[in-house]
């Protein structure tokens, strides 16, 4: 038989990560509505277990926690028993905050990306070690999960992974623009960029940046004229203070 999952909360992140753990785990799902909780069944594809929020009992239960984190006072309040396993997606949310609205013999921070959507989120994770392995398994689900040593480091990740698809969707979007600035079709730019992305998706699997960079690069060449105009337009040290700054935001929110 197969294991119960239990998600309280069920938005597109919720569903995104059942999506990815559906054929494995049996689904319920804990909602202020019955409408939302339908709608999630029906695209999800896959007939699931459906309870109302108020005095939903926990016990023993493996949770993943996937509502708004200003709503976290407010949702915990109307729960109660112990979990077995509390896996939290809410960005920003200490382990000692979940620990003092919720109880879990033990808990462990998720940080997926946009990329679950589509199975192919960067999941970063922290937590009691306990669960390392299963909460490793459960978001591979949905792309990769990458356990962490720290909160501290959780955080410097979300400034990476979790804001790092808007960072990439700009320079995606600059690339395309400067295509067309150059005489390209607009709807043969965003072929090109895309295809571009796809298959650099691949290749930095394998490959360090700096030497994929040389490798493209030649000495003189198109490729050394164009990447010396983003170094004098300090693009490199503006990437790092975006990484700095979504990290102190990070820290700012919880």
């Amino acid at each position: 038989m197969s294991k119960l999952l239990t998600f309280i909360g069920s938005g597109n992140m919720a569903l995104a990560i059942a999506q990815g753990l559906k054929d494995d785990y049996e689904i319920e799902v804990v909602a202020r509505t019955s409408p939302s909780m339908d709608k999630f069944e029906k695209s999800l594809g896959k007939t699931i277990q459906k309870h109302a929020l108020k005095d939903f009992d926990i016990s023993n239960k493996t949770i993943l926690f996937c509502v708004k984190p200003q709503n976290l006072q407010e949702v915990s309040a109307q729960i109660h028993g112990e979990a077995k396993a509390f896996y939290s997606i809410l960005a920003g949310t200490k382990l000692e905050s979940l620990k003092n609205a919720i109880k879990a013999q033990h808990y462990v921070r998720a940080m997926p990306n946009m990329a679950a959507a589509v199975q192919r989120s960067m999941t970063t994770l922290t937590g009691d070690t306990a669960l390392k392995e299963e909460a490793v398994t459960i978001f591979s689900a949905i792309g990769k999960g990458h356990w962490l040593g720290s909160e501290k480091e959780i955080d410097v990740a979300t400034a990476l992974a979790g804001s790092g698809p808007a960072y990439l969707a700009l320079v995606a979007e600059a690339l395309a623009d400067g295509a067309v600035n150059q005489g390209l079709k607009r709807a043969d730019a965003m072929v090109v960029m895309r295809g571009l992305f796809e298959g650099f998706g691949t290749i930095i699997q394998e490959q360090h940046p700096a030497l994929l960079k040389d490798t493209v690069m030649s000495p003189g060449g198109t490729t050394a004229a164009g990447y010396a105009t983003l170094e004098s337009g300090n693009v490199r040290d503006a990437f790092i203070k975006a990484i700095a700054k979504a990290n102190e935001r990070a820290k700012a929110l919880s």
